[in-house]
């Protein structure tokens, strides 16, 4: 039977250097595929594949949609793509984002805990946030190994412990401990697949996130697996799901976005404050013209007219300040938030 090859890894802020330490310390001859999603951003290139070859003994690339599965080497999602696994392959693409990335780390875990089942290893690092809690919780609905960084070393713990939380986590372990714990794995017998079928609402959202359907078929499955809510997705204005049973709780769009719940208030708060810095300009803008009417009128000596301007542009300028003060003090971050109930947990 095969060994625990196929090894997922998870990160986001902080990430780089959590994963130099352990593909740093893995051997040229593990029996294993890794696939790695670090949270990149979209409109930069990426010089991870070179950094990590660096420092490793293993082959590192960002893979092409279709590429076949090597042993021994290290996949890295490219940017603005989704990294899944299908059979034997790879598939590289520009689908929707999942809790506000592309790639996805969910994306990713449930897609190789689909194809490869008892085989997989799902290991989350640090990171903000809680991406790759549910694709842990698939890799292990199917009979996988779900191994987080102790979150006391990580440098952003928020995706630790949304795993320890929601996850029936088999190893919490420092980085210098994964390394060891991973060639031993690879060494060990994985279950038999057939004892872990594939949840069908699993196999719906993997659907969701390969964009293998027609508008119906989105629209059917969708409602398959989620209620439909009176929210709004943050991302296309579409309406939101929300998707039963879940924990944590998660939303999704008929058109694949998805969202976590704590992502979801982190993009309503920044949709807000961006709608507030808008109302700013536009009443600066008043303010300016108001007190330029005020100097036409007094070059036509009409005195009652621009007083009356340099009034409604002085009331205009105490709005202003009222919404800057709301935007700088009183709006509060849904990192507070995070960090906040963290402190408590």
């Amino acid at each position: 039977m095969p060994g625990h090859d196929i090894i997922v890894i998870g990160t986001s802020a902080g990430g780089l250097k959590a994963l130099s330490t352990i593909i740093s310390a893995l051997p040229a001859d593990i029996d294993a595929v890794l696939l790695i999603v670090q949270h990149l951003a979209a409109d930069k290139p990426s010089l991870l594949p070179q950094i990590f070859e660096s420092v490793s003994s293993l082959s590192t690339s960002h893979p092409k949609d279709g590429e076949k599965i090597q042993k021994g080497h290290i996949y890295i999602a490219p940017p603005d793509h989704h990294l899944l696994i299908s059979q034997e392959h790879l598939r590289v693409v520009h689908g929707p984002h999942e809790n506000g990335f592309r790639p996805a780390i969910d994306a990713l875990f449930r897609s190789a805990a689909i194809t490869y089942g008892p085989r997989v290893v799902g290991v989350i690092l640090t990171g903000y946030l809680d991406d790759g809690t549910v694709g842990l919780q698939a890799v292990k609905k199917r009979g996988g190994v779900a191994i987080v960084q102790d979150p006391q070393e990580a440098q952003y713990p928020s995706m630790a412990k949304s795993a320890l939380q929601f996850v029936k986590v088999d190893y919490c372990l420092t980085l210098a401990e994964i390394p060891n714990l991973l060639v031993r794995l690879t060494k060990e017998p994985a279950a038999e697949e057939k004892a872990y079928p594939i949840p069908k609402e699993m196999e719906i959202e993997s659907n969701i996130a390969l964009q293998q359907m027609n508008t119906k078929e989105f629209l059917e499955n969708v409602e398959k697996i989620g209620t439909r809510t009176t929210y709004t997705c943050p991302q296309c204005n579409g309406t939101l799901w929300q998707i039963k049973n879940s924990k944590p709780l998660r939303f999704r769009c008929h058109t694949g976005h998805s969202f976590s719940a704590n992502v979801l208030l982190s993009e309503q708060t920044e949709h807000i404050e961006n709608a507030l810095w808008s109302a700013v300009r536009a009443l600066e803008e008043k303010v300016t013209f108001s007190r330029q009417m005020a100097e036409q009128m007094k070059s036509y000596n009409l005195q009652k007219a621009r007083i009356k301007y340099e009034d409604y542009a002085r009331n205009l300028d105490k709005e202003v300040s009222i919404i800057r003060g709301l935007i700088l003090n009183g709006l509060a971050t849904n990192r507070d938030i995070v960090e906040s109930t963290e402190e408590q947990q």
